[in-house]
Order: structure tokens, then C-alpha cells, then sequence
């Protein structure tokens, strides 16, 4: 059975968009397209005709006949019979980002609105290239957006992006509590910190004490692990002094002479444990790992995060999951909220839990004294944090 509470914000935007592509909505109609009982459809009409967004009629509702009570959306002429066309533009096609996609995709589907997809590559004036064409087809009543806010250009992208004359939300992006633009940002995305504090937890609870942390180098996911890594040690009381930020995955120039500098801290430091970000990153140390006979986890206990390929690893990575797919759809039901009911709606800034996916690369440390598992190297490069 359908829990009518869970959807009600779902169903009350499709009854909308409903509503303005046909002008008038029957209940009976709504309640066996929807799944629902005709008892439920008339309370959401109820509800919105409480916020003045609808005009209740006998058997259904028809749209509110005082414009002075009707959102901004509905004095759009384009948008009159048309459903709504939501514009997307994600730095990549490839990595991470098509769980997201798809996550927008599904939304966009089940709430009836159309989705055009664009891929940037990182790089701000591409973000601004993509999106103007966007805007100039005018064709999209909305954006999804997911910029490169890294250097001093950040602020000025953010104040462009809140100038634009539709509105836009930031995808796995976020701005500061308070931006000088027209109006505040809306934004979704994955608490990182969070995730990289289930992973540090993880490891604790599994008898370690000495670990480090190995970051992607550019990645904008990078700060955020930073943070719960800071955060989760001094929680925890334990050493943040380990956290390298170097790109070691295999296709990486010189990555295995990067990899023994990383070691060589390591053992000063008498690590048992690692968490990589990202994925291929955790793979690489791990083959390497291997290759100098060292057991994992018995000797040596390792975390990724993403878990895009995590589970191909020798043997499976245990990883953090960002809610990837979540973010997209939930990215896409607030757009399609805010269009619909304009101004009436107060802004939303959401955070989604990741999760940690528990699988063989992570265990109880040897006991006794530390010892360096690996054979010592002449000279291993120390790389500052």
C-alpha cells in the first residue's frame, strides 16, 4: 500500500502540473492515476486551495480565477499548456555523475516535466558557456546546476548564477549561509564530512587508533572530507596529523613513487589503517599494498570513498556511498516545487547522508607493537598535506 503521508509533496506537484496543463483536474481521475485514494486527492486539494494555489470546484479543482492569488509561475504565458522543461549541467558524463543524472531522470519522469541534459568539464567559463545556451533557447523554466565554485572567480560565478532570470539550484554544490543576490541559493548535496566520519567511526570501532587520510587532488569533494576528518578525529581523540593530498590511481604519472612517499609517513606515523578518496585512488595503494606482500586488512585495514568500483577491488573495498542517485532526485523535486509555487515557498538547503557499504578490506588490526609491514625504501618522498 501506497503511505499517502511519504508522497504528499510529490502528488501535490503533480496534481499541479496537472492542473496547469489542463486548466481543471477531476479527483476521480487524479486518485486512479496517482494510486491513491479520491479521500486523499481532496485533502491535497484542500491544501492547496489553503495556500491559495488552486480554486476547489465541485468533483476536482480548476485554476485560481484572482491572478493576484496565483504564483509567479502561472503569469508565464509559454508555460501555459506546455509541461515544465528543466535544464541540467553536470561537469561530466562519466564519473560519478550518471548515478545522479538518473536520480534526476527518474524524478523528472514521475513528476512529468522534461529533463535536457548538458556536460561541462570543470571549468568555469564552459559552466557559463552551457548554461547561456541554456537560457537562450529558451526553453527551460529551470536549472540544475553543478559549476566549478574553486578560486577567486567563486563568488562571481555564484552571483552570476543568482542574477539569472530562471531560477536555478546547485547540485552537490553549495554556497555560503548568505549570498549578496536577489535571492538566496538553493542547494542539494551529499554530507561528505559526514560520510568520511562514518568511515574514521568504522575503523575505531574495529580496534584502531592510527590511521590516515588520503585525498584526491582538485577534487571539490576533497574540503568536505577534510572537515569530517578533522572533525571525527577530535571527537574520537586521535591523531589528524596523515592527510596527503596527491591523485595516486593507476593512470597517474610516477603514482607508485607517490604511493611509497605516502608509505613512508605511514610508518613514522605507525598507521594500521588508510581511507582513500576515490575509488580508483583506494584500487592503485591497494595493488600496490599487495605487490609488497602486505595483507589487507589483516595488516593493513583500508576504507574508499565514492563506491563507484569499490566492490572490483582485491579483495572487495569496503566503502562510503554518496547518495548519488538521491541528490538528483531530490534536486529535481525541489526545482519543480519552487516553479510551482513560486514565492510562497520558503527556500531549501538540503543535506543527504551518505552510507558505508561494509565489505572485506576493513578489520581488526594485529596485535602487538607496530610494525612496518611493507620492506623499508631509501629516501620515500614525504609529501606535505
Amino acid at each position: 500500500m501506497v503511505d499517502d503521508r511519504l508522497f504528499a509533496p510529490q502528488r501535490r506537484e503533480r496534481l499541479m502540473i496537472e492542473l496547469r496543463r489542463r486548466g481543471a483536474v477531476r479527483v476521480r481521475e487524479l486518485a486512479e492515476s496517482l494510486g491513491v485514494s479520491e479521500l486523499t486527492i481532496r485533502r491535497d486539494i484542500a491544501a492547496l486551495a489553503g495556500r491559495g494555489l488552486l480554486t476547489r470546484v465541485h468533483g476536482g479543482a480548476t485554476l485560481p480565477t484572482n491572478l493576484g492569488s496565483t504564483p509567479v509561475l502561472h503569469r508565464r504565458p509559454r508555460l501555459g499548456a506546455a509541461s515544465l522543461t528543466i535544464g541540467m549541467v553536470v561537469p561530466s558524463l562519466d564519473f560519478y555523475w550518471p548515478l545522479v543524472v538518473s536520480g534526476a531522470r527518474t524524478a523528472a519522469a514521475a513528476l512529468g516535466v522534461n529533463l535536457q541534459l548538458r556536460g561541462s568539464s570543470y571549468d568555469q567559463a564552459e559552466d557559463r558557456r552551457q548554461i547561456g545556451r541554456l537560457i537562450a533557447a529558451q526553453q527551460v523554466q529551470g536549472l540544475l546546476l553543478a559549476p566549478n565554485l574553486d578560486g577567486e572567480e567563486a563568488d562571481e560565478m555564484i552571483d552570476w548564477i543568482g542574477n539569472l532570470q530562471i531560477p536555478a539550484i546547485l547540485v552537490e554544490r553549495q554556497t555560503a549561509d548568505w549570498t549578496p543576490t536577489p535571492r538566496q541559493l538553493e542547494w542539494v548535496r551529499s554530507d561528505h564530512a559526514l560520510g568520511l566520519e562514518l568511515a574514521v567511526r568504522h575503523l575505531y570501532e574495529h580496534g584502531h587508533r592510527r590511521f590516515g587520510l588520503v585525498l584526491s587532488k582538485g577534487s571539490p569533494t576533497s574540503a568536505h572530507l577534510a572537515v569530517g576528518w578533522r572533525r571525527a578525529c577530535a571527537r574520537l581523540g586521535i591523531s589528524d596529523e596523515l592527510l596527503v593530498k596527491e591523485s595516486v590511481a593507476l593512470n597517474v604519472p610516477g603514482h607508485r613513487q607517490i604511493i611509497e612517499g605516502i608509505l613512508e609517513r605511514g610508518r613514522r606515523a605507525k598507521i594500521t589503517a588508510l581511507i582513500v578518496h576515490s575509488d580508483p585512488d583506494a584500487i592503485s595503494m591497494a595493488q600496490y599494498l599487495t605487490e609488497q606482500g602486505v595483507r589487507i586488512p589483516k595488516d593493513m585495514a583500508m576504507v574508499s570513498y565514492d563506491d563507484e568500483v569499490a566492490q572490483l577491488a582485491e579483495p572487495a573495498m569496503t566503502s562510503v556511498r554518496p547518495p548519488k542517485a538521491r541528490v538528483g532526485r531530490l534536486a529535481v523535486e525541489m526545482l519543480v516545487s519552487q516553479l510551482v509555487e513560486g514565492r510562497r515557498r520558503p527556500p531549501q538547503r538540503v543535506l543527504v547522508l551518505p552510507e558505508l557499504i561494509i565489505r572485506n578490506s576493513s578489520g581488526v588490526p594485529r596485535g602487538g607493537p607496530w610494525e612496518p609491514p611493507f620492506p623499508e625504501t631509501a629516501g620515500g618522498a614525504c609529501f606535505p598535506e
